[in-house]
């Protein structure tokens, strides 16, 4: 594996990920919400940039990009059907395409929900998934622009990946997440253990993120919606696994 990841901090709950491909010396962020951090890391470093990485349009994934471009020249990377809604794109990419950071090459995946215009950057080699505010360490996004059909397709994507890929999300979403997780899971002894190391970690300021998919398919109730345990615990054993995702979102939404 060649790709390192700094975790950078932002607006107030965001993250953004600092790439370098170590091979080559090739440097890229995703989801710049803001242009203050990156630039500090930059200065700090002395590394230059050579891409921004967008997973979706929404501000605090984008609100950076204009500023970090006219002050390294990187060009702006995203998804060819939200052009119109990603500043300064440079490079347009679509699902199944190979976007390469020198010698650390992602895949493109396509997860429209908490969008209509989202995506993925996997890179599989390096175990690395950036899902911007798709799948949340046990959660998952908004439903924007998507609807729950759209959502519980995408997630399900998921499921191909290797379980120890990790997953570098959008926000720390974590320890609320939880507190949630266990309203619709609440004989899942792994959730359970879980929420108690997510409450350490917070209780110590340290970020929960990343987790990585063999933990999410474990306690993320939004992955876990076709899982008998949990539609008993929810009284829905004879409803559809989508039925039970709906139904999921829709408590989340109001908790």
């Amino acid at each position: 594996m060649s790709l390192e990841v700094v975790q950078l901090p932002a607006l107030s709950d965001n993250y953004m990920y600092f790439l370098r491909d170590e091979a080559t010396g090739t440097n890229g962020v995703v989801d710049p919400s803001e242009a203050g951090p990156v630039l500090r890391h930059l200065a700090s470093t002395e590394l230059s940039l050579n891409f921004i990485m967008n997973t979706h349009h929404h501000h605090d994934h984008v609100g950076g990009n204009l500023e970090l471009k006219s002050q390294t020249d990187a060009k702006v990377v995203g998804f060819a059907g939200d052009a119109h809604r990603i500043p300064g794109i440079d490079v347009e990419l679509n699902e199944g395409d190979i976007f390469s950071l020198g010698e650390s090459r992602a895949e493109v995946l396509f997860i429209p929900g908490h969008t209509l215009g989202h995506i993925a950057f996997h890179f599989r080699e390096d175990k690395a998934l950036f899902c911007g505010d798709t799948l949340f360490a046990m959660g998952c996004g908004r439903l924007f622009e998507g609807n729950p059909k759209m959502m519980w397709e995408t997630l399900n994507k998921f499921k191909s990946l290797a379980p120890g890929c990790r997953v570098f999300c959008g926000h720390e979403y974590t320890e609320n997440n939880a507190e949630f997780a266990l309203g619709v899971d609440g004989d899942n002894e792994k959730l359970k253990k879980r929420q108690a190391r997510v409450k350490e970690l917070r209780a110590q300021g340290r970020p929960t993120v990343p987790s990585t998919l063999a933990e999410e398919f474990a306690t993320n109730p939004f992955l876990r919606a076709d899982e008998p345990s949990l539609k008993e615990f929810m009284k829905m054993s004879d409803e559809t696994d989508l039925s039970v995702f709906t139904e999921i979102r829709k408590r989340k939404d109001q908790f």
